[in-house]
C-alpha cells in the first residue's frame, strides 16, 4: 500500500529554479503571536488594570535601526481588554527586561526599584573607597558593628522561639475544653436542680389542696370521731348495759332505722302497719321508781327494771332505748297485741 502523504515532489527535466520569482517582503513585516503580559499595567484611555500573566493575541515586529550587541529588538502591539486601545511594548535585552512604550503605565514596583538602588549604593561605595583608604576602614568598622547587631537580635529571636517551642498549645486548648464541658455540666445540674425543687413545690401545695378539700368534706365526721363524750350521754342508759356512749347510739340507730327499711315503719299506712298496733303510753304511776328491792332474792325472780324515761314517752321510743336489736322490737309488738286483746 502506497503512502497517502507524498513526501517527496517530482522534478520534471527542464526544471530550472532561478527562472521562479522571489517574493519580497517588507523589512518591517508583522507576525501574529500568542503571548502573556510581561508585567503589571494600567490602560492610559480606561483606565483598565492589566495583570502580569494575561494572555493576549499580538503583533510583533523588528524595531528598524536599533539593535543592543547585535541582537535584535521587538516590538508587541496588544488591545485593551475593556476599550480595546492600542498598547505597544518592547524588549529591553540589557536590562533582561521589557519597556513601556505607549498607550498605557507601567504600575509601581517596589522590588525593582529597591536592587536599582542598592546598586547605586554599591557602585556609590566603590569609588569613594578607590581613593581614600580612610573610608574603607570606616565602612569596615561600620559593617563589623552592624554584623554584632545582627547576631544580637537573631540570638533574642531564637531564645523568643524557644520560650513559644514550651508552650504545648494542644495541651492548652484541651484545658479549655475541659473547662467548657465542667462549666456545662454545672449548668446542666443546676437547671436539673431547680426543675426539680419546682415539682416538689408544685406537688406539696397540690397535696395540701388535695388535704384541704379532703378535710372540708369529712370534717363532719372527724369531728363526731375525735369529739369527746358529752356529760350528757351518761344520762342515756340502758337497762341491761348501764349508760351508752355516743358510738353505739348511732350503731343502734343505724339498725332501727334498717329494720325500717325493711320491714316498715310505725307510721307507715301499709299492710305491717295496719296489723301492729300502738302500744298506749304508760301511766304517770308507771313512771315513779319504785324501792329498791333486797338483792337476796330467790332464784328465777326478776329484777325490777328502772327506766329514765319521761312521762308521756312513746313505746317506740322506750323501746329503743331499751334494746335496739330487731328481736326485742319484734317481741315488744307482740305483748302489745295481747295486751290489747285482752
Amino acid at each position: 500500500m502506497s503512502e497517502r502523504k507524498v513526501l517527496n515532489k517530482y522534478y520534471p527535466p527542464d526544471f530550472d529554479p532561478s527562472k521562479i520569482p522571489k517574493l519580497k517582503l517588507p523589512k518591517d513585516r508583522q507576525y501574529v503571536v500568542r503571548l502573556m503580559a510581561p508585567f503589571n499595567m494600567r490602560c492610559k484611555t480606561c483606565g483598565e488594570y492589566i495583570y502580569k500573566g494575561k494572555k493576549f493575541n499580538a503583533r510583533k515586529e523588528t524595531v528598524q535601526n536599533e539593535l543592543y550587541l547585535g541582537l535584535p529588538i521587538f516590538r508587541f502591539y496588544i488591545k485593551c481588554t475593556r476599550c480595546l486601545a492600542e498598547i505597544t511594548f518592547k524588549t529591553d535585552p540589557e536590562n533582561t527586561d521589557y519597556a513601556m512604550e505607549h498607550g498605557a503605565t507601567r504600575n509601581f514596583q517596589a522590588e525593582k526599584l529597591m536592587e536599582e538602588e542598592e546598586k547605586k549604593i554599591v557602585q556609590d561605595r566603590e569609588e569613594e573607597e578607590l581613593n581614600n583608604p580612610m573610608k574603607v576602614l570606616e565602612n569596615r568598622t561600620r559593617d563589623s558593628k552592624m554584623e554584632m547587631e545582627v547576631l544580637e537580635n537573631l540570638q533574642e529571636l531564637k531564645d523568643l522561639n524557644q520560650r513559644q517551642a514550651q508552650v504545648n498549645f494542644e495541651v492548652m486548648l484541651n484545658e479549655c475544653k475541659e473547662l467548657e464541658q465542667r462549666q456545662k455540666e454545672r449548668e446542666q445540674e443546676e437547671d436539673e436542680r431547680e426543675t426539680k425543687e419546682m415539682l416538689d413545690r408544685a406537688l406539696v401545695k397540690r397535696l395540701r389542696d388535695s388535704d384541704s378539700e379532703e378535710e372540708g368534706e369529712n370534717g363532719p365526721e372527724r369531728s363526731m370521731k375525735h369529739k369527746a363524750y358529752n356529760p350528757t350521754d351518761i344520762l342515756t342508759t340502758d337497762t341491761n348495759t348501764g349508760p351508752q356512749t355516743s358510738s353505739s347510739l348511732v350503731v343502734k340507730k343505724q339498725k332501727v332505722e334498717s329494720w325500717e327499711r325493711s320491714v316498715g315503719g310505725m307510721k307507715g299506712r301499709g299492710a305491717l302497719g295496719s296489723l301492729v298496733v300502738r302500744k298506749k303510753p304508760a301511766s304517770s304511776a308507771s313512771a315513779i321508781p319504785q324501792p329498791a328491792c333486797d338483792t337476796r332474792t330467790a332464784p328465777g325472780a326478776v329484777k325490777p327494771v328502772t327506766s329514765t324515761a319521761t312521762p308521756g314517752a312513746s313505746i317506740s321510743q322506750t323501746v329503743k332505748v331499751q334494746n335496739g336489736s330487731s328481736l326485742s322490737l319484734l317481741g315488744a309488738y307482740l305483748d302489745s297485741d295481747e295486751s290489747h286483746s285482752d
